[in-house]
């Protein structure tokens, strides 16, 4: 029978959250916490081994809950059912059927990076400063189809939990590598994949650009752009025609725009 736990002081509810608030506590614990009926089967469907999975019986039933574990490779090591007042504790959406997990982190750095389509569309984001946007951005990534997503020097960890809820659970389908920015292009100049910087001076506008063989795409931080470092070692800058008075876009929205540029083409 699965532990019933109703105290807010629990030290298991204590370290969820911590997870949930503390990017320091899911480093140092090699942990994160997701929660969502959509989200956190992303997570175990694609891998994620979850040390903890709650959720309050009286909002969640078990044919919800089944349905989150049905193609679990690697089942929770706990399920825990929990009272109303600690599910409001560790769950960003209270009163609605949900359940929340700890994950144990995967690595996802640049050695364990490997591409096999000849052509791949690579995703490269440098400095993103909003967890929002990141997810946001691998929604899209997600639905583009992209081969690897590049994440160089984040101004947070990836699995923070505004990226996880922002990303609908995309952060957990998308081969996404965190790394250094000289390790990005390293990566791209040995495999000979061009890359295509944007970037509003000197650039060709987007839909002068030839996508359909192998491509990454940089994109910047949100206030700055790209730094001098992308601009130098660009193939190609490009920008995104605009007719406004506003000379910039969100990150997510250039980023949608860029992707499916590509994806248009590649299909064409």
């Amino acid at each position: 029978m699965s532990k019933h736990l109703t105290s807010l002081n629990n030290p298991i509810i204590k370290q969820a959250v911590q997870l949930k608030h503390k990017a320091r506590e899911r480093k140092a614990r090699g942990l994160f916490i997701a929660e969502g009926l959509r989200e956190v089967r992303l997570a175990i469907n694609n891998g994620f081994e979850a040390a903890y999975l709650f959720y309050d019986p009286d909002q969640t039933n078990q044919t919800s809950l089944k349905e989150v574990l049905s193609n679990a490779p690697i089942p929770p090591a706990e399920t825990i059912t929990v009272s109303e007042n600690v599910m409001n504790k560790i769950a960003y959406r209270s009163s609605v059927p949900n359940v929340v997990g700890i994950f144990k982190n995967k690595k996802i750095s640049a050695e364990g990076l490997a591409i096999s389509n000849e052509e791949p569309l690579i995703l490269v984001l440098e400095g993103i400063e909003k967890p929002g946007n990141l997810g946001a951005i691998l929604r899209t990534a997600d639905a583009a189809g992209v081969d690897a997503v590049l994440v160089c020097e984040p101004d947070f960890d990836l699995f923070n939990p505004n990226a996880i809820r922002a990303s609908l659970g995309a952060i957990f389908t998308q081969p996404i590598f965190e790394m250094s920015s000289q390790a990005a292009v390293t990566y791209l100049q040995e495999h000979r994949i061009p890359i295509y910087a944007t970037y509003l001076e000197a650039a060709r506008p987007l839909y002068e650009c030839d996508l359909k063989k192998a491509a990454a795409l940089v994109l910047g931080a949100e206030a700055s752009g790209i730094t001098d470092f992308w601009v130098e070692q660009a193939d190609n800058r490009i920008i995104i025609p605009m007719t406004g008075q506003v000379d910039s876009m969100n990150v997510s929205a250039s980023a949608a725009i860029v992707l499916f540029e590509a994806v248009r083409q590649r299909r064409g």
